[in-house]
């Protein structure tokens, strides 16, 4: 199963931005114009500063009327460190692009929703110099979607109600739903949307519904592009954990060691590197021959 919901969500946002475009219409009441070029941006923001800052997907969409940056962020928590690099990276996205930058959030927590909801004010507060307000994607303006045919006409929404409502009493009728539209459209949309839902479930429980679910779904296991993000997923989990096992031993893990682990793609050598990870008297050691 896919362990990385960020690289997930990225394909998943790739590929469905332009539906993504008429939710955000409908959910948030906001006027946008459709879509008419979508482009994957690099979501890495780091500059000389060697804290890194990263948003989770980051889309450049293009419309007759102007064109513009969707930066996506999960946010499963309340965090006091957040509004301050959300602020950064609208500011950053239009310095860097030239173009309007529009910041989207999604939880599955209504305290979390709440919180991140709230504007972020920079300067004077009777006058301040910047005001950044994220739209928010949680159970309060995201529908519960139970109905067959509402999931059928609108697979992507139904994505989010199952989602965000994950942790909810009618996540199972939502999940169920949700299988029953997906066995209506193509096996290779099908499998994006099955497997970003498989990232984005939280509860336990509701991993275990849709597994169950999934179970005899060809499309799940068998696509070659949902294949391809298991393995992506796998790739970034080793990655991770070498940086981890240095990092949790108290050695210090230079830039140049952490760009190499997290650049390479071959599993066994990633293991190798996990496995000598454990010995390492300097992170640098991990290289030697």
């Amino acid at each position: 199963m896919v362990s990385s919901p960020h690289e997930t969500m990225h394909h998943f946002f790739r590929k469905e931005t332009a539906m993504m475009v008429r939710n955000f219409q409908r959910l948030f009441h906001v006027p946008f114009p459709e879509a008419r070029d979508i482009a994957v941006l690099d979501t890495d923001l780091t500059e000389i500063d060697p804290v890194e800052r990263r948003v989770d997907t980051l889309m450049r969409v293009d419309t007759d009327e102007g064109n513009f940056l969707f930066a996506y962020e999960a946010q499963g928590k309340k965090d006091e460190k957040k509004p301050a690099s959300w602020a950064y990276y609208v500011a950053h996205l239009h310095a860097k692009y030239q173009l309007q930058p529009v910041l989207f959030v999604l939880t599955q927590s209504r305290a979390t929703a709440r919180w991140a909801a709230q504007p972020i004010r920079l300067g004077l507060s009777q006058y301040p110099t910047a005001v950044v307000r994220p739209l928010v994607l949680g159970p309060d303006n995201v529908p519960l979607i139970t109905d067959e045919k509402q999931a059928m006409e609108d697979p992507s929404l139904a994505v989010f109600s199952a989602i965000v409502h994950a942790r909810g009493k009618r996540c199972a009728a939502i999940l169920e739903m949700l299988a029953r539209a997906l066995d209506t459209i193509d096996a290779d949309s099908a499998a994006m949307f099955a497997q970003f839902v498989e990232s984005g479930l939280a509860s336990k429980q509701a991993r275990d519904i849709w597994r169950n679910l999934m179970a005899t779904k060809n499309y799940f296991f068998r696509n070659p592009v949902a294949e391809g993000l298991r393995e992506e997923g796998r790739v970034a989990d080793r990655a991770e954990m070498t940086l981890r096992i240095l990092e949790w031993r108290g050695l210090a893990v230079p830039d140049d060691v952490r760009e190499r682990v997290l650049a390479c793609t071959d599993r066994d050598q990633l293991t190798a590197w996990a496995e000598r990870a454990m010995h390492v008297e300097v992170a640098g050691e991990l290289f030697a021959d």
